[in-house]
């Protein structure tokens, strides 16, 4: 059974969600045929800065990246909310030490 919903899962592709009242796009998980471009552009921005830093980076380098006030603690943690749900769905790895990397 448990193998039965696992594939479900994973040929699933994105569900809508509703915020705020407003039809919104999850996040889609990284499979193949799923390219970059599926994320909406903000994520991407993310994904662009953690893959032109020249290694693993924490969250406040990726909020310098890109253009996020890391002075300002209320504002990094939306930002490390995103990296986090982007290693979730398999576009960034996070290293035990806390920092970011795109995946191997």
């Amino acid at each position: 059974m448990s193998e039965q919903l696992a594939e479900e899962r994973s040929s699933a592709g994105p569900i809508p969600g509703q915020v705020g009242g407003r039809t919104v796009m999850l996040i889609p998980h990284r499979k193949p045929g799923v390219e970059e471009d599926a994320l909406p552009w903000d994520y991407q921005r993310i994904i662009t800065a953690v893959r032109q830093a020249a290694g693993p980076v924490m969250a406040r380098e990726v909020g310098e990246a890109v253009g996020v006030d890391i002075s300002v603690k209320a504002k990094l943690e939306p930002l490390r909310s995103k990296l986090v749900r982007l290693v979730d769905r398999g576009w960034l790895r996070k290293l035990p030490d806390g920092r970011f990397t795109t995946r191997l």
